[in-house]
């Protein structure tokens, strides 16, 4: 127990600095680099010492959580509302409401377009790295981990496509507020749709009736943004967390056995990565520029794995620094938790695909590669922006094409790990979406993107 108080007091001092720098007004970036970095060093000196088996780790790591897992819950906390009030706001804005479709399929386009592109580049990853999960042996954790994930896909199987679709449909929006589905965040966006599609009814016929709802939206859309930055100003001590707990608690040896997958899983999401600034550039911008004011996002989006929890940082990058008009902004973001994951739902499942093929005997000839990237692109709709998205697809993939679904519990050790690189191309996908639709529509401020200064994204609007 002392050597676990002693390492609080050590996680405390590193707290007291971030602290410290807030009140000297060191930048934020600098602060989120540092905590990052603090908190790879610290997680490494737990690991060496203890090892991720100690009772000391554990019980370090478990009152580590109550700022790690505390902030990214808060994070969590924030995300419904977002979601809900960002949309219907974005209706309330005169430009985006004449446009709406439009930007609407812009969007959908870049999101869809693009997790097809993952889905090739999983594929083609995969088999150039050769993986073969019938190779790899399967421990107890992994044992374990791939009987529940059996279990989940009988469950989800259960249902037709039909009724899949249906569980889409808000039947009861409050129940979807508190996150209870697999299929809520989704839900939340098409309830947040319908209130803005009649927010527009009501304003084309009754203009005064609208104008005091306009009025009452913007002060809800700025009540919850004052949240959203309160609770982003703790990212420095959330991400210390994090990484320190990830750290000291990864298997390196596991990480070790199944490096094969790990450099191929990377390879493939820094090629799609490459893939976005290409794009980026053929839209007429400079990439470079996007990537020095999208890094923030990323770093966060890459140690909080959480593409819900990114969410409101994703909609104050895009709008203080890329130049996204708010209404565009929400709905890239918004609709970028639950269609077209790029990391989650498009790369992720399809490499698995190829993986577990051989174990079931599957030939993998041309019919197979294009019913993959068929299925990861149809799967790709309804994917939950939290922790689990990527099984969730998965599971929906391999059931669909007949492989075992159990497999995918070989990953288990590395789940983590690989998790970082999903979930910061997922976000960086949604920004793409928002920036692309937002030039493509010439709603885009160029002198905003193009500029050299760079807005605190956890300014208040």
């Amino acid at each position: 127990m002392l050597l676990t108080i002693l390492n609080i007091i050590i996680f405390v001092a590193f707290l007291i600095l971030l602290y410290a720098m807030t009140r000297r007004h060191v930048s934020f970036p600098k602060r989120v680099f540092t905590a990052l970095g603090i908190g790879i060093v610290y997680g490494v000196v737990l690991h060496l010492i203890y090892g991720i088996d100690s009772s000391v780790t554990k019980q370090t790591t478990d009152w580590f959580s109550i700022v790690g897992d505390g902030y990214i819950a808060l994070l969590q906390m924030i995300v419904m509302p977002l979601i809900f009030i960002s949309i219907v706001s974005a209706f309330t804005k005169i430009k985006i409401g004449e446009k709406f479709a439009k930007i609407g399929m812009y969007i959908f386009i870049f999101l869809i377009g693009t997790v097809a592109i993952a889905s090739i580049i999983g594929i083609i990853s995969a088999l150039v790295f050769n993986l073969d999960a019938s190779s790899i042996d399967l421990g107890h954790a992994e044992s374990s981990r791939g009987s529940e994930i059996a279990k989940e896909a009988k469950d989800m199987t259960a249902n037709t496509l039909p009724q899949q679709i249906l569980q889409l449909i808000p039947s009861n929006p409050f129940l979807d507020f508190t996150g209870q589905r697999t299929t809520s965040t989704i839900a939340v966006v098409i309830f947040a749709a319908f209130v803005g599609f009649a927010f527009l009814r009501v304003m084309r016929k009754q203009p005064e009736s609208g104008s005091v709802l306009k009025r009452g939206i913007d002060a809800l859309y700025n009540l919850v943004m004052a949240i959203v930055t309160f609770v982003l100003r703790l990212t420095p001590y959330g991400i210390l967390a994090i990484m320190t707990s990830t750290i000291a608690t990864s298997d390196f040896g596991a990480i070790w056995t199944l490096g094969k997958f790990v450099i191929a899983s990377y390879v493939a999401l820094i090629a799609m990565y490459i893939i976005h600034l290409i794009i980026i550039s053929l839209l007429g911008l400079n990439p470079i520029t996007f990537i020095k004011k999208t890094g923030e996002v990323l770093l966060f989006a890459f140690t909080s794995r959480s593409s819900a929890g990114t969410l409101p940082i994703n909609v104050q990058t895009q709008k203080n620094r890329l130049g996204v008009p708010d209404g565009i902004a929400n709905f890239a973001a918004s609709f970028g938790l639950s269609i077209g994951q790029n990391g989650c739902a498009g790369i992720y499942p399809a490499m698995l695909a190829i993986m577990v093929a051989p174990v079931a005997h599957v030939e993998i000839n041309l019919q197979f590669i294009l019913t993959v990237i068929g299925v990861v692109v149809i799967s790709s709709f309804g994917v939950a922006g939290v922790g689990g998205g990527a099984t969730f697809a998965s599971i929906l993939v391999l059931s669909t094409l007949n492989l075992p679904v159990a497999l995918a519990g070989v990953l288990i050790s590395v789940e983590p790990l690989i998790d970082m690189g999903r979930t910061a191309l997922n976000v960086n996908d949604s920004m793409l979406a928002g920036t692309g639709t937002a030039k493509l529509t010439n709603h885009l401020d160029k002198d905003v993107y193009d500029s050299n200064e760079y807005a605190e994204v956890t300014a208040s609007n």
